[in-house]
Order: structure tokens, then C-alpha cells, then sequence
């Protein structure tokens, strides 16, 4: 004769219970974003909004500022079949250049960048501290960390698109925007290829 135990049941009801429970833990646990750790740069999903447009932008940030000159950085995602050129950036907060670090007389110098910023096709192009920037000349307000900025990027086809950004601390290349900024910048260093990313 077959006995049950009482039991039974009701540890066939727990066990798909605790199956189920650790399903949803999963799930909620892949749909979550994760906190970037402190001395990450910042990621897409963690820093700031971009809608569809001609380009694709990564990791959009502003260094925080007092007062004066900042700038915003990012990677400018070109998945398209033709080159896309950025002529120009605007913000209700200041009025903007399009601006490159380059060598002059064997110092680096921040400057405007003649003929916009050119994304080539299936490609990328990074705005960076040390490079390619879009620099807000005289800011209106204090950009603090945490302020989220909008921007409006304009293209060499009329086209417009914006983005948003978040404000980080960052003292990086110990870079100075301030008036003069075709002048020779004091502790920057001419190493090719400097990459650097904000404090979070």
C-alpha cells in the first residue's frame, strides 16, 4: 500500500514557489539598470538621454563650472553610409563654439575648429578633454554636477538634433576655459592620443 506523507504537497507547492521567486529575481535583476562605481566613466544608460537623429551620442557629460567657460564631451556615433559634419552646437545656457586642441609653435592650444566636427561614415568620433569639444563660452549660471543641460547640434544639411547631457566634476588635464582660449593652455601635455573621462 502507497503511503503520503502530509507533507508532500505542500513541499512540491514551496519548491515551485522558490522557482518562480528566483525567475522573477532574475528577470528584475537583468531589467535593472546598475550604479556606475564611482571611478567609472559614465555609460549611456547611467548619464544621459539621446533621441534618434543623424548620430548616435555615448556617454554625453558636462564639466561642472561656476561661471565662465565649460565644455561637453561624448562619442558621436555616425552609422550611416556618408560622412555627417557638426557645424554647430547651441544651449539656452551659453553661447557655444565648436572647438579642437591643437599644436601651435610646439604648445598645445585650444581653438575653434574650422569647417565642423566630421563623423565619417560607420564610424565614431570622440569629443574629448585633450580634443574635440563643444564649449560653452560664458555660461549664464553655475553648471553643477548632477544639472542635467540640453544641447542642439546643428548639420552641414540644416538638419538639427538634441541631446542631453549631465554636469560631472572633473579635474582631468587641469584645463582652463577661460578667455584667451587660442592661447597656449598651462598643464596640458601634447600626448597624442590622451583619453580621459569625468569623475563620477
Amino acid at each position: 500500500m502507497r503511503t503520503t506523507s502530509l507533507l508532500g504537497p505542500h513541499r512540491r507547492s514551496a519548491a515551485r514557489f522558490a522557482t518562480v521567486a528566483a525567475l522573477l529575481a532574475v528577470g528584475a535583476a537583468g531589467c535593472a539598470s546598475a550604479e556606475p562605481s564611482s571611478n567609472a566613466a559614465p555609460s549611456s544608460s547611467a548619464s544621459a538621454s539621446t533621441a534618434t537623429g543623424v548620430v548616435g551620442i555615448r556617454d554625453p557629460w558636462v564639466k561642472a563650472a561656476d561661471k565662465g567657460m565649460t565644455a561637453a564631451f561624448g562619442t558621436l556615433v555616425n552609422d550611416g553610409d556618408t560622412d555627417v559634419t557638426v557645424t554647430a552646437a547651441a544651449t539656452s545656457l551659453s553661447s557655444m563654439e565648436l572647438h579642437e586642441m591643437a599644436m601651435k609653435d610646439g604648445k598645445m592650444v585650444m581653438q575653434q575648429k574650422q569647417g565642423g566636427i566630421v563623423i565619417k561614415a560607420k564610424s565614431t568620433h570622440a569629443l574629448e578633454p585633450g580634443g574635440d569639444h563643444l564649449m560653452l563660452m560664458n555660461l549664464t549660471k553655475p553648471v553643477q554636477a548632477g544639472d542635467e543641460l540640453t544641447f542642439t547640434l546643428t548639420f552641414a544639411d540644416g538638419k538639427t538634433q538634441q541631446f542631453t547631457a549631465v554636469a560631472k566634476p572633473f579635474a582631468g588635464a587641469q584645463e582652463s576655459y577661460a578667455p584667451g582660449h587660442g592661447e597656449p593652455m598651462t598643464g596640458m601635455s601634447a600626448t597624442p592620443g590622451m583619453s580621459m573621462s569625468p569623475a563620477s
